[in-house]
This record gives C-alpha cells, sequence and structure tokens, in this order.
C-alpha cells in the first residue's frame, strides 16, 4: 500500500514496466511497430476477462470467487483498452475490489478520496499509462514519423500518434506532459483543440455517417508497422507517386483487402523538372470487420519488374470489443484447439 501519490505512480510505474520486460512487448513492437495489445497481455497472464454492457461503469476488478476483470462494451476501444489495463493493474498489484466509473478513470479521483485506499487508484492509472503508452513506444514512433519534440506542440501530430499508440487524444497529450515531452501550457492548449476538428480536417469535403471512429494519415513511413482499429475508423493515404515518370501507385489491392476508395486525388509537386513526384492521397473507407494485409506498389503498370516502393500493414479493424471474449483470448483458443 502506497503512503503518497507520488510513491504510487512509482509503484504503479514499476510494476507496467516490469511485466513489459517480462513479456518482451519492446523487441515485439520493434519488430512491428503498433500499440500494445493489453487485451493479449491479459490473455497471455490466463486472468479471466468478460466483455459486458455495463451500467455507470467503465470496468471492474473482482477477487470472488477468482480474480478477474470486467470491461464494458459501451466505449471506443481505446477507452476499452485503457480500462483493460487499470484493471489488470489492480490485479497484479493486489488491490482491493474495484468498480470503476468514468471519475476513477478518465477524470481521476480526488487523491484525498484515494489516500483512503492506499492510493490504489492512482497505482492502477500509472500502471495503465505505463502499460499503454511507455515512454520508449511514444519515442520509437516519433523517431519513424521524423517528430521532435517542438512536432508534439502540433494537435495533428499527438493526434496521429494516439491512434498508433491505441490511446485517446486526451490521454495521448497528458501522458506526453507527464513524461516531460509538452509543459503545462502546452497540455492546455492540446486539450481545447477537439479531436472531431482534426478528424474533418483530414477529410477535407468528405462527410462521414458519423465522426466517432479515428482517421489514419498513412504514409510511406508507416510501411512495416501495424494498424489496431475500429470498424468505423477512415484512413486518408498520402504518398509520393513519380506520375511523370510513369510510375503510379496501384489502388485496386485496397478494395481486395476490404476497403472502399471514397477519394482519389493528386497533387503536383513543382521540383523543376520533368518527371518531379506528384503526391497521391486516397480516403479509404474500409469494410465491416475488415481485417488481413494491405499491400500497395508503386510500378510503371506496363512493365512486370519490381515495384519501386511499396506499403505493407497488417490491419485489424474488428473493434471495438464485443460482448463475451475479447478477440485477443478468442484467436488463442482457436490457435489452441
Amino acid at each position: 500500500m502506497a503512503r503518497t501519490y507520488a510513491e504510487a505512480v512509482r509503484n504503479g510505474t514499476a510494476a507496467a514496466s516490469k511485466l513489459l520486460r517480462r513479456l518482451d512487448w519492446q523487441a515485439k513492437l520493434e519488430a512491428e511497430p503498433g500499440a500494445v495489445d493489453i487485451f493479449a497481455i491479459i490473455a497471455e497472464l490466463d486472468l479471466p476477462l468478460m466483455l459486458r454492457p455495463l451500467k455507470g461503469l467503465l470496468g471492474a476488478f473482482l477477487k470472488v470467487p477468482t480474480p478477474g476483470i470486467l470491461v464494458t462494451t459501451q466505449r471506443p476501444l481505446s477507452i476499452q483498452r485503457f480500462t483493460a489495463a487499470h484493471e489488470l493493474g489492480h490485479c497484479l498489484l493486489d488491490h482491493e475490489p474495484s468498480l470503476d466509473d468514468e471519475d476513477q478513470i478518465l477524470r481521476r479521483a480526488p487523491r484525498a478520496q484515494d489516500a483512503r485506499t492506499g492510493f490504489q487508484e492512482t497505482e492502477a492509472d500509472a500502471f495503465a499509462v505505463a502499460l499503454m503508452m511507455p515512454k520508449w513506444l511514444i519515442l520509437a514512433h516519433c523517431a519513424r514519423q521524423g517528430w521532435r519534440v517542438p512536432h508534439l506542440e502540433q494537435a495533428d501530430n499527438v493526434y496521429q500518434l494516439s491512434v498508433r499508440i491505441g490511446a485517446s487524444y486526451e490521454a495521448t497529450v497528458w501522458t506526453l506532459e507527464r513524461y516531460g515531452l509538452l509543459n503545462a501550457g502546452r497540455r492546455a492548449a492540446l486539450l481545447r483543440t477537439q479531436p472531431r476538428a482534426l478528424k474533418a480536417s483530414l477529410l477535407e469535403d468528405f462527410t462521414p455517417p458519423s465522426y466517432h471512429g479515428d482517421v489514419w494519415l498513412l504514409t510511406e513511413k508507416d510501411q512495416g508497422g501495424r494498424i489496431d482499429g475500429s470498424r468505423n475508423d477512415l484512413f486518408v493515404v498520402k504518398l509520393p507517386e513519380l506520375g511523370a515518370a510513369g510510375y503510379l501507385w496501384d489502388f485496386d489491392t485496397l478494395a481486395e483487402s476490404g476497403f472502399s476508395i471514397v477519394r482519389d486525388s493528386r497533387l503536383s509537386v513543382d521540383e523543376g523538372g520533368i518527371g518531379g513526384p506528384n503526391t497521391r492521397r486516397v480516403l479509404a473507407v474500409p469494410d465491416e470487420d475488415a481485417h488481413g494485409l494491405l499491400q500497395l506498389e508503386q510500378r510503371r503498370p506496363w512493365l512486370p519488374a519490381a515495384p519501386l516502393s511499396t506499403l505493407t500493414l497488417p490491419f485489424d479493424l474488428t473493434g471495438p470489443e464485443e460482448i463475451g471474449l475479447s478477440r485477443a483470448e478468442r484467436r488463442q483458443r482457436l490457435a489452441a484447439a
């Protein structure tokens, strides 16, 4: 039991870091950059987890008759993931049973109230942050995208970071401040920006049925990574194209992978000579429960030669988690059958 707020943060952070090292998640994400799969970790630990519609709750940690976790089905995938990580923290830190609503998980309980329970909510919150958003993962994604610390003051970059690590925009902003990558003033400014405005800016003149899903901006810098998202996510693919030299991106494979193209445009880039690049910009909408491999190639269509460049990304857009077992646990059981 922690005696102070600072001690609780240290305890939760240390426990999450130890678990990530034990399960070798840094090596996994260096091989295929993406998000820490919280539900896969819980399945690997053989800890019971069920998803249910929970009225007034985001999740719960139970001890009787056996330790287990409940997570709501009524929230976006990013909130489900953070809630699951929070409840896992309760379990691994040997906390008392906890019924967690928005005040406990998203808005944080007052310190005086948390102190009466040994700061267990603070410990679980610190555990969830360090498990989902370890500093090394944030820095790895920033390096991959070419973002330095000043770039993290721009809301559009922070939003794209958040979708890649599987967290909400707000949680990502707070975490960047916790790691000393933002000051309090910039954090406050970023929180005044609404994710919906960032999504609308990316979509330009396209209006989706709703803005509940995320909007991913994919570029050549995402080559070799992984996409873990939800059914209602949208994708803006923006790639340099040597059209004047006869090289074209083949987007027919998007349809084969379960996407529909709703916008396709080219922006000329003047580099003072013939054969300079264009920028190809495509807006793609996934079909229901799309998952598989997104594979794009830039080539001269009339030549059978190897492509000039490729963009290859495994993707799973079957979130959020639905009633019953998590997708990770179902995959684990099928593999063992």
